[in-house]
């Protein structure tokens, strides 16, 4: 049996079609921006708060607009606002299930020092939350699998949100990443199910630089999540100042994944190259995967779509149906309400 046939067999929730549904979720996720009214206005910044796959939209959106981003788009992991956040910032809050208590937190705190909100969810407390203060809602589709499917929506709002305050909008580049990707989808399929079938075993390190680190970030936690497995993330060029020595005494276990981006500073590319060199004698594996697209938001995005297939190609190698996270949801029980 095929591991594409072994997915789909393990795949109880569909969630291999949610994934190859991102362009669709990208053109939906525009569409249910504009249909939200938002009004623009300058602002300071934009802070997106949210955790997991709620979270990860803010820092692909901050990459993806790179040198044209003219104020900061934070993304803010946790209970509490920056104490230095003023009024003058827009504050997303975003929640696929609505019931995140770090997001409510943060959506009270917003609140609470006058600054603008705005709310990306499919209903729950926040959407309640956000009726009863007059905030506006971009509602997402309740019938995604997994709320980190709902990777595209969250990269859409936390653009559109900056767009908002003076940030050059990307949305023309959005619609054309997500016909890059339609395109690209069955070459995606095919490299990932090699990449994984490579890395089953090991204890995935994935290191990016620039625009490629926050796909690294994002190829990790779905390893973790779908997979259920161990992998870890590092950014590039601050790795090889700390990081590399851990690999002199590796054990074998660890294969490590280098991002590359074409257009990458040239000194990032050379890192890259020297750093895959040096733990390659102590990896179990090393992979060098170079993004394609003729934008930054098509080459972000490609990785995106690519790591994800590889976690779920992965989880199949695991004999694992990739949707349950019963080790998340019992954290959350033995956590309890605020």
């Amino acid at each position: 049996m095929s591991s594409l046939d072994r997915l789909r067999e393990l795949d109880a929730q569909h969630q291999l079609e949610a994934v190859l549904a991102l362009p669709d979720h990208l053109r939906d996720a525009l569409w249910r921006i504009e249909s939200a009214r938002l009004e623009s206005g300058e602002g300071a910044g934009v802070m997106i708060c949210g955790m997991g796959g709620s979270a990860i939209g803010g820092d692909l959106a901050a990459a993806a607009l790179g040198e044209r981003r003219t104020l900061p788009l934070l993304t803010i992991r946790g209970y509490e606002l920056p104490p230095w956040a003023t009024p003058e910032w827009t504050i997303v809050c975003s929640s696929y299930s609505g019931e995140t208590e770090e997001t409510l937190a943060c959506m009270d705190a917003a609140g609470a020092l006058g600054a603008r909100r705005i709310v990306a969810t499919t209903g729950g407390s926040l959407a309640e939350l956000a009726r009863n203060d007059g905030v506006p809602v971009i509602g997402l589709p309740a019938t995604i699998p997994a709320p980190r499917a709902a990777v595209g929506y969250m990269f859409a709002v936390a653009a559109e949100a900056a767009a908002l305050t003076g940030v050059p909008r990307i949305h023309t580049e959005i619609d054309t990443a997500a016909a890059h990707l339609e395109s690209a989808a069955e070459g995606l399929l095919d490299r990932a199910q090699g990449i994984a079938a490579r890395l089953d075993g090991t204890v995935p390190v994935i290191y990016g630089a620039d625009l490629t680190a926050p796909v690294a970030r994002r190829w990790k936690t779905e390893i973790n999540e779908n997979a259920k497995a161990p992998a870890f993330w590092a950014e590039l060029p601050e790795a090889d100042h700390n990081e590399i020595c851990g690999w002199t005494e590796a054990e074998g276990i660890f294969s490590a994944v280098f991002l590359e981006d074409p257009d990458q500073h040239p000194r990032e590319r050379r890192r890259i190259e020297l750093t895959a060199d040096a733990v390659s004698s102590a990896a179990a594996e090393v992979e060098t995967v170079t993004l394609e697209g003729e934008t930054r938001t098509e080459r972000l995005l490609s990785g995106v779509m690519l790591g994800d297939l590889i976690s779920l190609f992965l989880a199949a190698h695991r004999n694992l149906d990739p949707t349950p996270i019963e080790a998340l949801d019992l954290l959350k029980q033995r956590m309890g309400r605020p």
